[in-house]
């Protein structure tokens, strides 16, 4: 396999990286991103640079061996690789169909199978590695970015009404089953993910930042005080409830960040209506 161009990789980060007989899994940054050739635009890279951001991306290796990836997640692949789509007939189309609908994501996940490259989509956004030993990891929605074809991806329907009511979830999530490597695409840096150990005990969350159960884990929502005057007090509303022996991931900063970025919005709306009103 020809190796690619030295300057391309000299522009590279590897950030983490997994590495079997069969496949290389990494992610992969960008130290810089020079291609601007407006002022704004490069005023605006510099300061995500300053703030830490980095855009990047996954870059996976396959020798022999096959890897399933979310739908429009393929950038580019060199090699002898064949794209599958597994289907399955008329029969598999319309089931597929109907669970992207009730899932709200894409259900046809096509396969990569041969010797070669794939680069998925690059993103400013943050990936992870979970690796799965003959276990089950449900996921919170679009969280699924690609996996070992050993895994396999399914829907978990939520077991209680209050869960798919009062969740923020959903009445479906994904679920990954097997053994082998799963990349999620996460909403924080790694290093801002909690992963709870439970052992036969009680974790509530306030909002929906949870990412990731696996064990004998049940969700469901509850108030937070056991009376209904309680409740509406304490202004806490309703809980997402893991209960039960495994581990739950947590993104504790996330809301912080959206935040952020409501206020970001609608200071730019206000700063937008204020020229508006200047230039009457």
């Amino acid at each position: 396999m020809t190796a690619m161009n030295s300057d391309f990789y000299n522009n590279m980060l590897v950030l983490d990286s997994r590495e079997k007989d069969i496949f290389k899994a990494e992610i992969l940054a960008y130290k810089d991103l020079k291609g601007s050739s407006d002022i704004q635009l490069a005023g605006d890279l510099f300061l995500a640079k300053e703030s830490g951001m980095a855009l990047k991306q996954i870059k996976i290796t396959l020798n022999n061996s096959s890897f399933v990836v979310e739908a429009g997640a393929l950038h580019f692949m060199k090699g002898h690789i064949q794209a599958e789509s597994n289907i399955g007939g008329v029969g598999g189309f319309i089931k597929k169909k109907i669970k992207s609908y009730l899932t709200e994501e894409e259900a046809f996940k096509p396969k990569y199978s041969g010797t070669g490259e794939l680069f998925l989509e690059p993103s400013f956004g943050h990936f992870m590695f979970v690796e799965l030993h003959d276990e089950s990891i449900v996921v919170d929605k679009g969280l699924f970015y690609a996996c070992e074809s050993s895994l396999h991806v399914s829907v978990e329907m939520q077991k209680n009404l209050s869960s798919g009511l009062l969740g923020n979830e959903g009445w479906f999530q994904t679920k990954v089953t097997g053994t082998g490597l799963c990349i999620l695409q996460i909403p924080v840096p790694k290093d801002e993910v909690i992963k709870y150990q439970l052992g036969n005990e009680k974790l509530q969350v306030d909002g929906n930042f949870a990412l990731l159960r696996k064990g004998n884990i049940s969700f469901s929502v509850e108030k937070s005080s056991k009376k209904w005057t309680g409740t509406f007090v304490s202004g806490e509303g309703f809980l997402q409830t893991f209960e039960g022996t495994g581990e739950v991931w947590l993104a504790p900063t996330q809301s912080v960040y959206n935040d952020l970025k409501n206020i970001g919005s609608i200071a730019r709306l206000q700063e937008s209506k204020k020229i508006s009103n200047d230039t009457k």
